[in-house]
């Protein structure tokens, strides 16, 4: 995702090649402007709003937002004793967040006298994502770390034939797929549930969140074998640029076997209905409606 995770140009498995050598460092920093104006909530009062925020693209990390100290209510924090290095940045300082009778320790953090490589980090500041209560770009919350503008997501249509088994046992077979391709991450495969074996699965308590698509519920799968936990996922309720995977089921590609073979004629115009596997999924309407 972005420029230096994983398979992108800076990560540390980088999915194509320049045509010179670039020998950036093993522990890469970026910083640049955002144009969003950016809040941060806690305990019901506003501890920090910018439309001055900087974004720190660092080697094998998430982007983070460092926002201007004049911009913060300093009056609701606390020195810490809490000190950590960096090899890229030097030395932070903390202090922990305190209002209205509620704290979190070790909240925010600075490089009051950064490395000379990283000198344009004096007078910002940033705070553990999970500290405050929630963060705001304008008005709207974002989940999870700062959406990254070169990361992207993008849902095709497919009518390529997605077979999935575990332990040569079906579990899913569609001729309808939606192709979930993101930036830095394998393809996905999201299925119709008619087009799955719902009698396999088992609800899990498990729950992630993705900035770009939101939050994901999991099933586990019933196997002779045994239970493989948290092999499937779907989003009920999708952000708005991931609505087109609302309630599609979507495996592990590496915990399965996957045989993705070619789609049929596009000119036909009309996505081909799947296999019926609804002959083995007897409560594949109630399936359904328990995702709403």
């Amino acid at each position: 995702m972005g420029l230096t995770v994983g398979t992108a140009p800076f990560g540390g498995r980088p999915g194509g090649v320049f045509n010179g050598d670039l020998a950036p460092p093993d522990h890469l920093l970026y910083f640049e402007d955002s144009p969003r104006r950016v809040r941060l909530v806690f305990a019901g009062q506003t501890v920090a709003d910018s439309s001055r925020v900087k974004l720190l693209h660092e080697t094998g990390r998430v982007p983070c937002y460092y926002i201007p100290v004049d911009d913060v209510c300093w009056d609701m924090l606390e020195p810490s004793a809490k000190v950590t290095r960096c090899s890229a940045k030097g030395a932070a300082t903390y202090w922990s967040l305190a209002v209205d009778g509620r704290r979190a320790e070790d909240a925010v953090w600075a490089y009051e006298q950064p490395l000379v490589t990283a000198s344009w980090l004096t007078g910002y500041c940033s705070f553990v994502w999970d500290a405050v209560d929630a963060w705001y770009e304008e008005d709207e919350q974002i989940f999870g770390h700062p959406k990254d503008p070169y990361h992207r997501i993008d849902i095709l249509a497919s009518s390529r034939h997605v077979r999935v088994r575990h332990g040569g046992v079906l579990l899913a077979e569609s001729r309808r797929p939606m192709l979930l391709f993101e930036t830095g991450l394998p393809e996905r495969y999201y299925l119709p549930a008619e087009d799955v074996r719902t009698d396999l699965l088992e609800p899990s308590d498990t729950h992630t969140r993705c900035p770009y698509k939101g939050v994901a519920s999991y099933y586990s799968v019933r196997t002779a074998g045994g239970l493989l936990t948290n092999l499937v996922w779907y989003y009920p309720d999708p952000t708005p640029e991931a609505g087109r995977i609302g309630g599609l089921v979507c495996f592990y590609n590496e915990r399965v076997e996957l045989e993705v073979g070619p789609g049929g004629s596009a000119a036909r115009g009309a996505r081909s209905r799947g296999p019926d596997v609804r002959a083995k999924n007897p409560d594949v309407r109630s399936f359904i409606r328990d995702q709403r």
